[in-house]
Formats: structure tokens, C-alpha cells, sequence
């Protein structure tokens, strides 16, 4: 029992439940992002330290969005080929953001990020006819590149929650694909900039491996039954879960954030 506490630092009951956490987790991701919003929470409260929690997370995330991405990448429906320079980018700016975060604070981006999470999800609510076909391309090449991969990727190497549901606005309104083609290709670079993240995580050495790669198995799967639904459902389920899950994830932002002065403003202390 010592030697399984060593290799995974929580309960075997703990470890069951982080598997369907981590399965219901990706299979959310794979349509609309904000899959950290459980897994996270949970990692901490099987009593991680928040450095092991966020490490171990970056390494399970990676089994979700390498899933999705072999499987849109097999369907036909991204061409690595075309994606050579964004993954590039992605990579660099990720594995930037995340070489900044140990050494700046995050407070200021925290405090905005709520709105900007707000923003996109009210974006998607009001504008019902967004990603519903493929339109004319605004950003090609480099431009884009920097845009969708550096910018996007940096912010999810420096801060991270979101970030699927600012790569697939950028495919959206930046290259004019529609919202199933825009999913695809966002967890392309999410994968891309998950690896790029995990890469400094474990030089730091803070992944708990054995509690990782079993919830690694559980994104696994469940991203790949939510990418199926991607191709066969479309924008008519990813648009009502990005709304959805935009909420959530501001509503949880904007806690952590101002916990407190919202209870007290509603008088519960």
C-alpha cells in the first residue's frame, strides 16, 4: 500500500474516481475546451499540492487532446501538412508562456480574464449563424501563425483556462472555417501547446506519473467519443457547449477571484 501511495499519492478509490473525472473531462474538451474546470479541482482535492495537481493535469490533458488530433487527423479533416508553421508557433509561444509564468505574476491577467472568457461565450450566443459554414479567409500564413498559434499558445503556456475556446475562435473568424473544422484544428494546437507545457513541468519534476497516465486513459477515451460527435453533430452541439461551459468558467474565474466580496455583497458573511 506504501509503494502504491509512493507511485500515485492518492487512494486507490481516489485514483477510480479520477479516471471517470478525467474521462468526462475529455470528452468535453474535445467540443468545447474548459475540461481543466473538473480535473484540476479534483487533483487538489484528492490532496495534491497545487504545483503536482497543475503538472499532473498538463500530463493527462495531453492524452485528450492527442486523441482528438489522431482521430480528426485520420478522418482527413486537418492536414498536418498545412499546420506545420502554426504548430510551430504554438510551440514556441506555449513553451515562452510557461517560461514567463515562474517569474511575473498573474494577478492582472486573472482579474480581465473573466470578461474576455464572458465575451466569447456571448459571442457565440449572439452571433447563431458563426462557424455555421466555412467563409473567406481574413489571415494567412505567418500573420495568422502568430495570431492563432504564438499569441494563443502563449497565453495557454502563461495561464491556460480557455485556451481551446480561443484557438477555435481564431479558426472561426480569422481563417473563416466553419465551427466543426475550427474545433478540429484547435485541438491540434491545444495538443501542441499541452506537450510544451508538460515539457517544463517535468523538468521541474513535479508530475505525479502513475495518477497522470491513468487519467491520461480516461481523457483518452472520453475525447474520443466527444470527437466523434464533433464531425456528427457539429455546430449545432459545440456552439450550445462552449456557451455553456464559457459560463461556468467565468463564473469559477470570477470566485477565485473575488470570492469573498461577492459573498459579502450577497450577504452570506
Amino acid at each position: 500500500m506504501e509503494h502504491f501511495a509512493e507511485l500515485f499519492s492518492v487512494s486507490p478509490l481516489f485514483l477510480t474516481a479520477l479516471f471517470f473525472i478525467a474521462l468526462l473531462a475529455g470528452f468535453i474538451d474535445s467540443l468545447a475546451g474548459g475540461g481543466g474546470l473538473l480535473t484540476v479541482p479534483a487533483l487538489l482535492a484528492a490532496g495534491m499540492s497545487p504545483a503536482n495537481a497543475l503538472a499532473t493535469n498538463k500530463l493527462q490533458a495531453c492524452g485528450g487532446s492527442l486523441s482528438s488530433s489522431l482521430y480528426f487527423i485520420r478522418r482527413g479533416v486537418v492536414s498536418i501538412k498545412d499546420q506545420k508553421l502554426n504548430i510551430a508557433m504554438t510551440f514556441i509561444g506555449s513553451t515562452s508562456g510557461a517560461l514567463l509564468v515562474q517569474h511575473v505574476q498573474s494577478d492582472i491577467l486573472r482579474q480581465i480574464l473573466p470578461l474576455l472568457v464572458i465575451g466569447i461565450g456571448l459571442y457565440f450566443l449572439l452571433m447563431p449563424r458563426l462557424g455555421e459554414e466555412d467563409r473567406v479567409r481574413r489571415l494567412h500564413g505567418l500573420p495568422f501563425a502568430l495570431v492563432a498559434g504564438g499569441c494563443v499558445g502563449f497565453y495557454d503556456g502563461f495561464f491556460g483556462p480557455g485556451a481551446g475556446s480561443f484557438y477555435a475562435l481564431a479558426f472561426v473568424t480569422l481563417a473563416g472555417f466553419n465551427l466543426a473544422k475550427s474545433t478540429a484544428h484547435a485541438k491540434v494546437l491545444n495538443a501542441t501547446s499541452n506537450v510544451g507545457g508538460l515539457l517544463l513541468f517535468i523538468v521541474g519534476g513535479k508530475v505525479v506519473w502513475g495518477t497522470g497516465f491513468v487519467m491520461m486513459a480516461g481523457q483518452f477515451l472520453g475525447a474520443r467519443m466527444g470527437s466523434r460527435l464533433v464531425l456528427s453533430k457539429g455546430q449545432s452541439l459545440i456552439r450550445p457547449m462552449i456557451v455553456i461551459v464559457s459560463a461556468v468558467m467565468s463564473a469559477k474565474l470570477l470566485y477565485d477571484s473575488h470570492g469573498a466580496e461577492i459573498a459579502q455583497w450577497l450577504g452570506l458573511h
